[in-house]
């Protein structure tokens, strides 16, 4: 239904959104805000489509084991192709889309251009509210009619922008996880002004590029997965910051307990220690200087200013480039 992608912002997210758009068949355009914004973004697209194609062809060792239907990367092959799949097929899907992500995608600086012909445009800017009106404001009149405007912000509600866009009946939020290509959800919120139709729209949207629709039906700051996981991670961080334990003695214990393959200070890093911040102080805790969450937020600014941003940075709470 949609052929023209613009993704707004290069970040962790927006990169992986952009690159999912791509290998599913769809001209994807990402607009930056300046010449630095390119030399950040183009490591992180080189790779999320390395890490995307390997896993693809990992998927071939899961073919006939029992837990493969449980493991292979949900985002790259559909589960309609994997219940007959062969290594034949994965071999197919690896060459597609590997033309895909190197054929698909284009960057630019011009707004106007990034706009003029798109179906659908994903804002994907840091959780910060200004920041997102600015942009929302800047590019209400340069919008095709036609045009649907998506944010993917992670706790803020689309009511909060939707007259800055001056499309509120075509503007919703489209949320997505970490690691797209795996954890393929697509978490679709609308507010009260958002045509119904648009909505459905969107829905169908999330599915063809292999993501797993999941309709949010009332507004809710976090939508479903981050209403449960960002708690999860404040809690983990209280303990860190209240000086009862280290980042990795916190990770290993709730892997020991629980059999999650990741801690809470990984999927920090995964995330990105900007966002995590960005989300911190928007916390009524933050106001109090004597709170935990101050303390978190301060603990993680000094970790950002030394660029120990996550994994994307080569360190965050660990240290990725040993």
């Amino acid at each position: 239904m949609f052929k023209n992608v613009t993704i707004i912002g290069g970040g962790v997210l927006g990169s992986q959104i952009g690159l999912m758009c791509a290998y599913t068949g769809h001209k994807t355009t990402f607009w930056l805000r300046m010449e630095s914004s390119i030399g950040r973004t183009k490591p992180k697209l080189q790779r999320y489509s390395s890490l995307m194609l390997q896993d693809l062809a990992a998927a071939k060792k899961l073919i006939g084991n029992p837990m493969g239907a449980y493991l292979y990367p949900r985002g790259l092959i559909r589960a309609e192709e994997w219940a007959g799949i062969t290594p034949e097929k994965i071999d197919s899907l690896y060459e597609a889309g590997e033309k895909n992500l190197k054929e698909n995608i284009s960057i630019t600086l011009d707004m106007k251009e990034a706009l003029q012909d798109a179906d659908i445009v994903i804002e994907s800017m840091s959780e910060d509210v200004q920041q997102k009106t600015d942009i929302f404001q800047k590019m209400k009149d340069l919008l095709p009619e036609k045009t649907i405007l998506c944010t993917n912000s992670s706790t803020l509600l689309p009511s909060m922008f939707a007259q800055a866009t001056g499309r509120p009946e075509k503007f919703l939020a489209l949320h997505f996880a970490n690691d797209i290509w795996k954890h393929n959800t697509a978490e679709v919120m609308g507010h009260a002004g958002t045509d119904p139709e648009v909505f459905k729209q969107v829905l169908a949207f999330a599915q063809d590029i292999n993501m797993i629709p999941l309709p949010v039906l009332k507004e809710q700051p976090g939508y479903i997965l981050n209403s449960m996981l960002v708690p999860f991670l404040i809690s983990a961080q209280k303990l860190w910051a209240g000086g009862v334990s280290d980042p990795k003695t916190i990770d290993l214990t709730w892997k020991l307990g629980t059999g999650a393959p990741m801690g809470p200070f990984e999927i920090l890093d995964t995330i990105g220690l900007e966002t995590a911040y960005n989300i911190g102080i928007m916390n009524p805790e933050a106001k109090d200087p004597s709170s935990l969450q101050s303390k978190i937020n301060a603990m993680l600014k000094e970790k950002i200013d030394r660029g120990e941003t996550g994994i994307n940075s080569g360190k965050g709470f660990y240290d990725y480039k040993k």
